[in-house]
């Protein structure tokens, strides 16, 4: 474990410490990155100044919008309610609907990742957008007898080797409530060479069930109580999602079985989670406009070796995503940063994520 190799003199000399560091089963204990050495990330996974502009469906995307709402379509979900809070899911995909207004949720919504460890990089509630630091799960580590004696001490000398980052957005309804969607980004440290004295931080998949635990913990933070947010999660059934790639004119695209309210939608919450960095967002054009940087460039070197390293990361390349209605289904496809059509292979790999994650 690369943990055990950052320990070295120091750790051993300390053996003698009776300092003792115990989670007491706590499956999740974060502790932001921010409070170490940065993490240099693969450029499309960090954020623009100006981000998304995430409102109600059905709305001129405008922030001013953000502030209005507009009402949220009706889809097939499955959901549970507790209060004035439930939770609905499609696929993989869930997220929170609460009977409050979004101006009275912010403020809980950010105490909630604070008090979770977490420091946020983006706070807009003006684009109804929190986003927080790259956090590493202090509850993964070994709890062996290294770990116990000199844990409190030289915790710092520890790393799991990932750190996740979690995305909150707030979109209001038109009865006055509002919806909350969290995602997920994982990153994880692996050894480049059969030595193995290099490392590079990659991409991994997106964690269903660690957002669900989120939502989850924010129900309880928002009026439910632990046995009951639980019990709403573990109740919620499945619902069938189905997503399939195919060639249509020569272009590579994703076909729903779904509406366009809904489609877009998902298209949304799938952009949020994966590897894209949505710079803005026109529903009445169906169009999300991302950046992308293809997955052989997205290896970065370990922690330390940034700090010497002068070499730039590859820019990201700028796409739209269409999102099409067809009658009672949907067509996803994508385009350049002209908007024209786009047969790539960087269009068919971005294709095949979107369509692995809505599925």
């Amino acid at each position: 474990m690369k943990q055990f190799a950052r320990l070295g003199l120091v750790g051993l000399a300390a053996l003698a410490l009776t300092a003792c560091s115990v989670l007491e089963g706590e499956k999740i204990d974060y502790k932001s990155a921010a409070k170490g050495p940065t993490l240099d990330i693969p450029p499309d996974l960090s954020q623009l100044t100006r981000d998304t502009r995430y409102v109600v469906p059905g709305s001129p995307i405008t922030a001013s919008n953000y502030r209005i709402g507009q009402a949220a379509p009706k889809s097939p979900t499955a959901a549970t309610a507790i209060g004035d809070v439930r939770i609905e899911r499609e696929g993989t995909q869930r997220w929170l609907v609460i009977d409050r207004p979004a101006d009275q949720l912010w403020g809980p919504v950010r105490d909630f990742w604070q008090e979770s460890g977490f420091q946020l990089t983006q706070d807009s509630e003006t684009l109804g957008i929190m986003e927080t630091d790259w956090a590493e799960n202090r509850a993964k580590l070994p709890q062996d007898f290294i770990r116990n004696s000199i844990g409190k001490v030289f915790d710092s000398l520890y790393s799991t080797g990932e750190r996740d980052r979690f995305r909150t957005r707030l979109e209001r309804r038109a009865n006055g409530g509002t919806e909350i969607y969290v995602s997920h980004r994982g990153m994880i440290e692996v050894y480049n060479s059969a030595q193995k004295d290099q490392t590079v931080w990659q991409p991994r998949p997106a964690d269903p069930e660690l957002e669900a635990e989120f939502l989850r913990r924010l129900m309880v933070r928002l009026g439910s109580t632990p046995a009951q947010a639980s019990a709403a999660v573990a109740g919620l059934p499945q619902t069938q999602a189905t997503a399939r790639v195919s060639t249509v004119g020569n272009q590579p695209v994703v076909q729903l079985d779904d509406n366009f309210d809904r489609a877009w939608r998902r298209v949304g919450l799938t952009l949020d989670r994966t590897g894209f960095t949505v710079e803005d967002r026109d529903r009445t054009q169906g169009l999300y406009f991302v950046r992308y940087v293809s997955p052989s460039d997205k290896k970065e070197p370990g922690f330390f070796a940034n700090l010497f390293s002068s070499s730039k990361a590859v820019p990201p390349q700028k796409y739209r995503i269409a999102v099409r209605s067809q009658g009672t289904a949907t067509m996803v496809s994508v385009l350049n940063a002209e908007g024209a059509a786009d047969s790539s292979d960087n269009a068919r790999r971005i294709v095949q994520v979107i369509a692995d994650d809505l599925k």
